[in-house]
């Protein structure tokens, strides 16, 4: 509990066997769950989750996307959810900056923030730098909502959560999650965080495919909504 509040961890994973140990051992105490949410790895990142305490279940369908719906039906009843990703890139141990303005301001939603926190040198490709900084203006140029980054690591109020109907099974995750949020003038907030080399290979920007489908992706994301404002008339 951080204050009188349920908090769970989701953990979207895959294949990181090397890592999902040492994020799981930096999370804080105070959490009440952890949960890995295990996309279909094919090394020992499932049985390492459940020997280091955390529950693990299944999201077969891969997609970065995908993981996390899969976390958020297992998770049940809580106050907030708090998404990290398996590869210790995020500070696990910094939890409480993005927890504690939701217990104690009443924020909906708490974004950590690489580009603020100052990312280790190498820890973010310079299409990922571009990509987040292109995203963002998109999202203050339809939505006139500031943000700084797409970053993984945020928490978010379980009643918030639903309100979204989160659905992108990819890696439009992140993106959706903000216009959404944006759209429905929820109380959101960027924090700070430090970011660091990831452990293993990264699933997008590791690769070039992967690079180009993940910014095309969100930017789909980001002008589908666009339009169906304007149709909609908000």
């Amino acid at each position: 509990m951080r204050g009188s509040q349920h908090c769970t961890v989701i953990i979207p994973a895959l294949n990181e066997e090397e890592s999902i140990t040492k994020v799981i051992a930096e999370i804080p105490g105070w959490v009440d769950r952890i949960i890995v949410a295990d996309n279909g790895s094919t090394d020992q990142t499932a049985q390492r989750a459940r020997d280091a305490g955390a529950d693990v279940v299944a999201a077969p369908q891969r997609g970065y996307g995908s993981a996390c719906l899969a976390g958020i039906a297992a998770a049940g009843e809580t106050d907030i959810v708090i998404f990290v990703d398996g590869d210790l890139a995020d500070y696990p141990d910094r939890m409480d900056t993005i927890v504690d303005p939701i217990v104690e301001d009443g924020i909906e939603m708490v974004i950590g923030s690489r580009v603020l926190g100052g990312a280790e040198a190498g820890a973010l490709t310079a299409t990922q730098r571009f990509g987040n900084w292109l995203a963002c203006r998109l999202i203050r140029l339809f939505w006139g909502v500031r943000h700084t980054d797409l970053g993984p690591f945020r928490a978010i109020t379980r009643p918030a959560l639903e309100r979204l109907h989160m659905r992108d099974t990819d890696f439009g995750w992140t993106v959706e999650m903000q216009v959404k949020a944006a759209q429905f003038g929820m109380r959101v907030i960027e924090v700070p965080v430090p970011y660091r080399k990831r452990i293993g290979q990264s699933k997008i920007s590791g690769t070039i495919r992967g690079t180009l489908s993940a910014g095309t992706k969100i930017l789909w994301v980001i002008f589908r909504s666009a339009v169906a404002r304007y149709r909609t008339g908000r």
